[in-house]
């Protein structure tokens, strides 16, 4: 018998948080990746010729500079901004009150207590 003791989200994990239609408009646009964190989300929709509605633009651009913070990936990063938590956000309020809007927004508990000191860990260091 196995016990399924609770683990620490993957706060680390990158995975595609960008649409196809997204993927194909940065690609055709020769931007990379790492320069979405750098970019202005009123240049990033503009680029596009608005096919990247600027509301998306600030949640690329807010994905891509959290998952600059050592220690978070794009995975973590899309989660926190889906539920409505700026990049400075991220950085600034108690890790507990970061993964209780997560938690609320998805309507599940994907953090949990070691989640939660993992990222105060963070947080010290950033």
């Amino acid at each position: 018998m196995s016990l399924n003791l609770p683990t620490i989200f993957p706060l680390h994990e990158d995975k595609d948080f960008l649409t196809g239609r997204e993927w194909v408009c940065l690609r055709l646009l020769c931007l990379n990746m790492s320069s979405l964190a750098d970019m202005k989300p009123e240049k990033l929709c503009e680029s596009t010729n608005q096919q990247i509605e600027l509301i998306r633009a600030q949640q690329i651009v807010d994905i891509a500079k959290t998952a600059r913070l050592q220690g978070l990936g794009t995975w973590f990063s899309r989660l926190a901004i889906d539920a409505g938590i700026s990049y400075q956000e991220i950085i600034q309020i108690p890790a507990y009150t970061t993964a209780e809007r997560i938690n609320q927004h998805l309507g599940y508990p994907i953090c949990n207590k070691k989640t939660i000191q993992a990222l105060q860990q963070l947080q010290q260091q950033w």
